[in-house]
């Protein structure tokens, strides 16, 4: 008795080779005759030819039970049995096909990253994530003083410390999967799609804050040294200039951070300088600090003091969220630079800080304690100079907020986590000028619901760095568990995780503690971005969802809402995506396809094997490995492209192209140790299993 196999396509034996002339294998009348009318059979070969050259590849067998006709069935039957698969996710009939020996297009090398990539230095990159790091102490170091009192230096000393950890924890990140999208492309190579949108969740959210509470920051120390400004307008068009400008590009948004970091640092040495001076000729003000009674006992002061302390290093992350546009070897010298320049500022300003004024004033000055603190140790004109450097280094963080938007939303969209209008280049600079203009559209509108009043986005982006800090922590220990085989440049002990995830638990059970009010507004903002992004992840389940409900509806709703459903649920699946197998291990193949089916909007898989000889026995177990697949996955089509080529970035490129399937949709299983891969060069492939 013949064997049946399901009925829902065909799938065929693509094989892809690059001789110097195409070659066209056509069947010839000798090539044996499929039974059960030419639909294939599992006695038909895989190959066969005249002296054993390959004369066509037949596709992996797929045998109807019963004739085709015009429409689709309702049941497909799978060796005999009915097996109940709805009509709308019935994959389509895809009649057998003779495949060809062809070349594959050359493709030029320029072509295969983004025109952005490999374009900071050192100091650029430095300067775009470093202004983000130093405008938090602006307003953390009167807010530690006031838990902390006389601790406060030590507060600041120990989140210093403890982001040394994150240092080393980052940059195994960001060496081993060298993706913009930050700890989203960490969890999406080494978990779930659904677990590292949730990364990406905290991310928007927290760049959203940044932007909104940054821009206003910023207008309300310049409306101090132009009293005539308007805050509110101001505010948004400083967002809408900001927006211009990264719709320019990214070169010249460093070329802005560069002047605005150099100018603060100069300053915040400066400020320091004047007021050690200040410190030393009045000693009797620190004496005084330092008696006064701690508003906590000291253990608690400690506590309270870190968890706000560990606040003030915020936007340490962003450094990984623009990492392909970095040049190679830059990376790990900007998590250096930034936290170098955190562990020995933030600890001095506190200092100097107590030395200058007493505590009561640091209080009551909290939001402006730094142009306080010039303004008595250096006069009034030295005031006014810091509050100015105070609206520039707020600018740098609100570029900085743009910029590592336009990296994080580029790899949503790319993935289909964000809508793909996104990905729209304009032809004069080739940026994605819609990303930053939705942003700054989104940022606009949240501050105008506000009515300016942006204390409840500021506690938001507290909670929301921290999350995505521990997020780091978790991430790369999966990544050392599940892709330990990846190379990377630096490596994080295991203490290492624990700790700094120990540590940035410690912050978020503390902050929440000192203001429960911020968990709710957390959880408020949270849940908005979470249900438009579960919206992207879920559109197919939703329109089944109304398909079985227009089931329940008259007929004549049925005529005119089902068929657009139906295309609309096609469309959304008509995305191919591919799968590089380096074997016929059936095990992996059954999880890769386990997670494209759970974790991808698809129903055609293609996968890729590339060969060195025709003759290869992993091509026919591969084959019929297969057949298995297909016959557990009846919603899916498969196909088996054969690659005589060997695994370059070259030819990952070309096979993107000649199958009209992007890169990032390309998945490969975790490889060996002894294999030099580096993601990035490949334009993002994704590892799926190990």
């Amino acid at each position: 008795d013949q064997r049946i196999y399901h009925t829902k396509s065909s799938v065929p034996v693509q094989n892809l080779r690059s001789p110097l002339h195409p070659l066209h294998a056509h069947r010839q009348e000798s090539h044996p005759v499929r039974s059960t009318g030419g639909y294939g059979g599992e006695d038909v070969p895989l190959i066969s030819g005249q002296n054993g050259a390959p004369v066509t590849f037949t596709q992996i067998e797929h045998v109807p039970t019963q004739s085709i006709g015009n429409h689709q069935p309702s049941l497909i039957h799978i060796d005999g049995k009915d097996v109940d698969v709805p009509k709308y996710e019935f994959p389509g009939w895809v009649p057998p096909t003779e495949l060809k020996l062809e070349t594959l297009e050359a493709v030029d090398k320029k072509s295969l990253h983004h025109p952005s990539r490999g374009v900071l230095g050192e100091i650029y990159a430095t300067a775009i994530a470093g202004n983000d790091v130093t405008s938090s102490v602006l307003y953390i170091v009167g807010v530690t003083s006031t838990l902390a009192g006389q601790l406060s230096p030590i507060c600041m000393l120990l989140a210093g410390c403890v982001l040394y950890l994150f240092k080393a924890i980052i940059g195994e990140a960001g060496s081993a999967i060298p993706l913009n999208g930050g700890a989203y492309s960490l969890l999406l190579n080494t978990t779930t799609k659904p677990m590292a949108a949730l990364a990406a969740c905290l991310t928007l959210l927290s760049y959203v804050a940044t932007a909104v509470v940054s821009a206003t920051e910023c207008m309300t120390y310049a409306s101090n040294l132009v009293p005539e400004l308007d805050v509110y307008w101001g505010t948004i068009i400083l967002l809408a200039l900001v927006c211009i400008l990264c719709i320019l590009g990214i070169t010249e948004c460093a070329f802005l951070a560069v002047g605005v970091f150099i100018v603060h640092i100069a300053s915040m040495c400066f400020l320091i300088a004047v007021a050690a001076t200040f410190m030393v000729q009045n000693p009797e003000i620190m004496a005084a600090n330092l008696r006064e009674p701690l508003k906590y006992d000291w253990p608690l002061s400690l506590i309270f003091g870190f968890c706000v302390a560990l606040l003030g290093v915020t936007g340490y992350e962003t450094s990984v969220n623009y990492i392909e546009e970095q040049q190679k070897g830059v990376f790990f010298k900007t998590l250096f630079n930034t936290w170098l320049i955190v562990f020995l500022m933030n600890p001095a300003l506190s200092i100097v800080c107590m030395g200058v004024l007493d505590l009561n004033t640091i209080e009551s000055h909290h939001r402006d304690v730094l142009a306080k603190v010039a303004y008595d140790a250096g006069g009034k004109y030295f005031g006014l100079w810091i509050a100015a450097d105070a609206c520039t280094v707020l600018l740098g963080s609100l570029i900085t907020a743009f910029v590592g938007m336009t990296g994080v939303a580029r790899r949503l969209a790319l993935d289909r986590c964000l809508p793909q209008f996104l990905l729209a280049e304009n032809r004069w600079r080739r940026t994605n000028h819609l990303i930053p203009f939705t942003f700054f559209v989104v940022c606009t509108l949240l501050f105008v619901l506000l009515n300016g009043s942006v204390r409840s986005l500021a506690n938001v982006y507290s909670l929301a760095f921290l999350c995505v800090m521990s997020l780091y922590a978790i991430g790369t220990m999966i990544l050392k568990y599940k892709r330990g085989s990846i190379r990377r440049a630096v490596k994080a002990s295991w203490p290492t995780c624990f700790a700094a995830l120990a540590f940035s638990a410690i912050a978020i059970l503390g902050n929440v503690l000192l203001a429960p009010n911020h968990l709710i507004w957390f959880i408020i903002y949270f849940g908005i971005v979470s249900v438009v992004m579960l919206g992207m992840f879920e559109r197919v389940r939703v329109l089944k969802w109304f398909l079985y409900a227009l089931s329940q509806s008259p007929q004549s709703w049925q005529d005119r809402f089902a068929g657009v459903t139906q295309m609309a649920m096609d469309k959304i699946r008509s995305q191919k995506v591919a799968f590089f197998a380096t074997s016929e291990n059936l095990e992996i193949l059954s999880k890769a396809v386990a997670y494209i089916q759970s974790n991808e909007l698809t129903k055609w898989i293609k996968i890729v094997y590339l060969y060195e000889d025709l003759n290869d026995p992993v091509i026919k177990r591969l084959a019929e490995n297969l057949r298995v697949i297909d016959r557990c996955y009846p919603k899916m089509v498969f196909d088996l492209v054969l690659v005589n080529q060997d695994m370059s970035p070259e030819v990952v490129a070309q096979i993107s192209l000649r199958l009209g399937i992007p890169r990032n949709f390309m998945f490969i299983s975790c490889p060996p140790e002894n294999v030099v891969l580096d993601i990035a060069e490949y334009g993002g492939l994704r590892i799926i299993t190990h």
